[in-house]
């Protein structure tokens, strides 16, 4: 018997024995399998690095997540660890994937404890919606192929989903050499799975939902690492750093969610955008919208709205389209930071449907120090500069301090009107001590400001306004 017919016989018979029905297991299609990776990573390791990162369903923010590539493709970013949620199906078969019903990810309302594996083998996950349109759709991956590449090379945090297979999930875990050294058993701080773990050896990770604070006293001490949301207050951080234990924060998507939650003492990151938020440099001096992919780095200006703020990439036209009813801004963080120096940050946009109303402008927000959210018309925690340009040509320069919903306007100039569907061409100069604002289609026009008062790194696209008509951006350089 192989480890996968063991993994699956094991899981197999510890549900049955929980009183469920003992259909035989499906036939498990052959995955292929990469070879592991020379580096290999255990807990210790892990936790001697500051920060430290977990991929958070193998860095979601750019790979389909809970997939079997998603996982490799984090590892080969340099993830040491990686984050894996698992239910059972309705003959034993451990899945990886986050939610109980695979609706969300494929459209498609099963839910896995009813279904058996040969059901789920037929789905996909599709991310398209957040990835971008050429985004692949993947399979459900079996726990035991991920296993098998990557729990005896890095670390594995591995979560129960549905709170039921912890006797299931510990004797697979036992089954692979050094097991200790390389598994984390994850789960809700409120639970007691906790203490059958405690007794195989593992290392626990406990994460607190905002009603368990209160509680933090009676349950930090039950576990080896405690886990905080990016939600969290500074107070609720402070609370678990107290306890002298490392502390986990999750999901991280933003470099700025990294230095908050690195300033308050914590030492871990599980992390959705794993490459952008590791790095501290720029990925690239273009947009990369002919892809179809959104790039790392690049997001809306939210991530607990979900799929409906990402704005639409399309690989044709190599544009993207800033179609939410909100004011929306999307941040352009694979070109981030700019500078340091003077640069140029070059564009086209258009209105591709109709014109807005007088009132209504876009364009883009730049000079911001970190990539805090930033929104023309919403306050901000950021200090930045916004261009905007309205349906009349009037093209205007504004200076906002974070905190404030209004900016003041530093200069403004009449260029001509913009078409429905043509595209405007605009640059932004960065100098030292000005700031030269130019549209270059047409006769061209220019205007130059004196005032150096951000210089910051990073900048968004921005439709600053509340429903009305798409704007699309295309051809964004920086130089």
């Amino acid at each position: 018997m192989n480890r996968r017919q063991f993994l699956l016989a094991g899981a197999t018979t510890l549900l049955l024995s929980a009183c469920q029905a003992a259909p035989a297991a499906a036939p498990v299609p052959p995955v292929a399998v990469p070879p592991a990776a020379a580096a290999r990573y255990a807990i210790g390791e892990l936790l001697g690095t500051t920060p430290f990162y977990i991929a958070h369903r193998g860095s979601g923010d750019n790979w389909v997540e809970h997939s079997f590539d998603s996982y490799s493709r984090s590892i080969d970013s340099g993830a040491k660890a990686i984050e894996v949620s698992v239910s059972a199906t309705s003959d034993g078969v451990f899945v990886c994937h986050h939610d109980l019903t695979t609706k969300r990810m494929t459209g498609v309302d099963l839910p896995i404890a009813e279904v058996t594996w040969e059901e789920l083998s037929q789905l996909r996950s599709d991310a398209r919606a957040w990835l971008g349109p050429a985004a692949e759709q993947e399979p459900l991956p079996l726990l035991a192929d991920v296993l098998d590449a990557f729990a005896t090379t890095h670390v594995i945090f591995l979560e129960d989903k549905q709170g039921t297979n912890t006797k299931a999930l510990l004797k697979v875990m036992d089954s692979y050499s050094h097991s200790t050294e390389h598994f984390v058993w994850k789960q809700w701080a409120g639970a007691t799975q906790y203490a059958l773990v405690d007794g195989h050896g593992y290392t626990t990770w406990g994460y607190f939902t905002p009603e368990l604070f209160e509680r933090a006293d009676e349950l930090a001490p039950r576990f080896d690492l405690l886990g905080v949301s990016h939600r969290a207050t500074d107070a609720q951080v402070a609370k678990l750093v107290g306890f002298g234990k490392p502390v986990i924060a999750w999901e991280v998507h933003y470099r700025s969610m990294r230095d908050r939650m690195s300033d308050l003492g914590v030492a871990g990151m599980m992390c959705s955008n794993l490459p952008y938020v590791t790095g501290t440099t720029a990925g690239s001096q273009g947009d990369s919208f002919e892809t179809g992919l959104r790039a790392a780095g690049d997001l809306p200006w939210t991530i607990d709205e979900g799929t409906q703020v990402q704005p639409l990439i399309d690989a044709g036209a190599a544009s993207v389209a800033l179609r939410h009813r909100d004011v929306q801004s999307y941040l352009m963080g694979s070109m981030c930071p700019v500078g340091p120096g003077s640069y140029r940050i070059t564009c086209e946009l258009r209105w591709p449907e109709s014109l807005p109303r007088a009132e209504q402008h876009a364009g883009i927000a730049f000079g911001a120090a970190d990539d805090r959210p930033y929104r023309v018309r919403a306050a901000s925690d950021v200090s930045a500069y916004h261009m905007i340009l309205r349906a009349n040509g009037s093209l205007e320069l504004f200076s906002r301090v974070a905190g404030t919903t209004d900016g003041t306007q530093l200069k403004a100039m009449l260029t001509a009107p913009p078409r429905a569907s043509e595209w405007v061409r605009l640059q932004i100069e960065v100098l030292a001590n000005s700031i030269r604002i130019l549209r270059l289609d047409g006769a061209g026009w220019s205007m130059e400001i004196d005032d150096a008062s951000y210089r910051g790194g990073y900048f968004w696209l921005c439709k600053n306004y509340q429903d009305g008509p798409p704007v699309e951006f295309r051809s964004i350089l920086v130089s």
